[in-house]
């Protein structure tokens, strides 16, 4: 699998609506850490990594970009994130790339692991060696 958008519940409200993630209910994993990326110039590429342990959970918490995976095997797709109430789920060794970043998009992301420079693969050759 090399990704999957999963819903999250949408509590519409007259005030505002209110969406929730939780660990273990819709979010399938145990949350270690939580990050996000913001003030994306246009242009420009985040990502480019894949993990060897941690599972991450990406959500477009506001506007939208455009998360590129990639199983090093010949699969790749490309999922447009652009609702706060969906998230990507991104498993173990995927190789991934964001970008197309609108004005004021907000890139949150649940991950399963602490953060460990060792979990990552920051060279696509190397990652290609590893998926074999």
């Amino acid at each position: 699998m090399l990704g999957e958008i999963l819903e999250l519940p949408k509590i519409y409200d007259p005030r505002g609506n209110l969406t929730v993630a939780e660990q273990m209910k819709n979010v399938p994993f145990e949350v270690k850490r939580v990050y996000w990326t913001y003030d994306v110039p246009a242009g420009e590429r985040r990502g480019g990594h894949a993990h060897k342990e941690c599972v991450e959970f990406i959500i477009a918490v506001s506007g939208s970009f455009t998360v590129t995976l990639d199983d090093g095997k010949g699969n790749r797709k490309d999922f447009h994130l652009n609702h706060p109430w969906q998230g990507l789920l991104v498993p173990t060794g995927i190789w991934r790339t964001l970008e197309d970043f609108s004005s004021g998009a907000v890139c949150l992301v649940l991950a399963s692991e602490l953060f460990d420079e060792a979990d990552y693969f920051y060279e696509y050759d190397e990652f290609l060696e590893y998926v074999k």
